[in-house]
């Protein structure tokens, strides 16, 4: 069955084409390089896996109740649009929501998959390009495991939300290198950090949050990756320069805020849209998730030397300037620690269960024999 079939909205155009500009840089200098950058290079290719390996895809997944989210935490809960729902409906709203949520994952990776590469072409540091070579592989791992999470557990895909479709092609658009590490290593990467990290720690269904663990602990490695070059690199740049850059994060965090309601959704079970923005925008759930998303991207910012009066300012328009004092080496850590647990507990199980096996068949071989030397005597 061809993606096209499973959208629950017209994509349009089969392919989205974005005029890009900008130099492919070559370095013929192989030797020189950046100490951390070229551990962090060692650890991406130590740290390549096979999805189809890893994730264990026989894990069923209810499509009408893909993350055990309570009730509570939908935008239409305790509404009238609710209250008129069957039992049925409300599956199919969370089949939907479910969807949405994935779909743009799956669509942030892509793009991300898309800016590593372009970072493989136009940064002039060799160091940096042997990593975004591991990244670019990174990211088009986790658009397999989405997609394939999508077409076979939900069944359902919906199209790229507008206003990360704006931030990609901002991001893809400027001919300046390091605008693609800013959109997407600090920007696109953070949200999708906090998304995930939200989800994992709170589903208790086994799949979702095994892909989930799994991938962060590759994002981990790539939030670092963008921190280290472009903290170089904006060491050197006049307060011009950087005052540009930071209207360009400004723009960014504005289009993350407003990117996370889910409006198409209740557009598709009849709701106008403006009402529809108005029920998102005042629930408990968007208001936790936006103030998780900004404690990836705020400290992340500030770190890369991006902290002028202005974005500042912006911050605390937002009630998330206090963020920017969050310990990212920490999240990133526990990111990493996470996976290496799955790990552990679910090859201590399969140990566990292959030892059972072999004791089980040792034992009928012994009984089997025990029998047999009765029937002989």
């Amino acid at each position: 069955m061809s993606t096209h079939d499973l959208y629950a909205d017209e994509p349009g155009e089969p392919t989205w084409q974005v005029p890009a500009s900008g130099a492919a840089r070559f370095s013929w200098e192989y030797d020189d390089g950046r100490e951390r950058l070229l551990a962090l290079y060692q650890k991406g290719k130590d740290k390549q896996w096979d999805a189809t390996r890893r994730i264990d895809w026989d894990l069923e997944v209810d499509p009408h109740d893909v993350l055990g989210t309570p009730d509570e935490a939908t935008a239409l809960y305790g509404t009238p649009y609710w209250d008129r729902m069957s039992e049925r409906e409300r599956g199919e709203l969370r089949r939907h929501f479910a969807s949405w949520q994935f779909s743009q994952f799956l669509h942030g990776e892509q793009g991300a998959m898309i800016c590593a590469a372009r970072i493989v072409e136009s940064v002039p540091d060799l160091d940096a390009k042997f990593y975004s070579a591991t990244q670019t592989m990174d990211e088009a791992r986790h658009a397999e495991i989405y997609s394939r999470f999508l077409k076979e557990k939900i069944g359902l895909v919906y199209p790229i939300n507008d206003n990360l479709q704006a931030l990609l092609g901002d991001t893809l658009r400027d001919s300046r290198w390091d605008m693609p590490y800013l959109g997407m290593q600090v920007l696109i990467e953070g949200l999708a950090l906090a998304a995930f990290g939200l989800i994992r720690d709170t589903t208790d269904k086994p799949l979702p949050r095994q892909i989930l663990t799994y991938v962060m602990q590759d994002e981990a490695r790539h939030v670092a990756f963008g921190r280290m070059a472009l903290r170089d690199y904006y060491r050197q740049l006049t307060e011009a320069e950087l005052r540009e850059r930071e209207e360009f994060v400004v723009e960014g965090c504005c289009l993350m805020r407003d990117r996370l309601r889910g409006v198409e959704v209740l557009e598709n079970f009849g709701i106008p849209r403006a009402e529809a923005e108005e029920l998102t925008e005042h629930t408990e759930f968007l208001r936790l998730f936006r103030k998780l998303l900004f404690s990836r991207i705020v400290p992340c910012v500030k770190d890369i030397g991006l902290w002028g009066e202005r974005l500042r300012r912006a911050y605390v328009d937002l009630g998330v300037l206090e963020l920017g004092d969050c310990d990212l080496e920490q999240l990133m850590a526990q990111d990493e620690e996470l996976a290496d647990q799955l790990d552990a507990r679910r090859f201590a199980a399969e140990e566990r269960a292959r030892v059972a096996e072999v004791e089980e068949a040792i034992g009928t071989g012994a009984e089997e024999a025990i029998e047999a030397g009765a029937e002989e005597g």
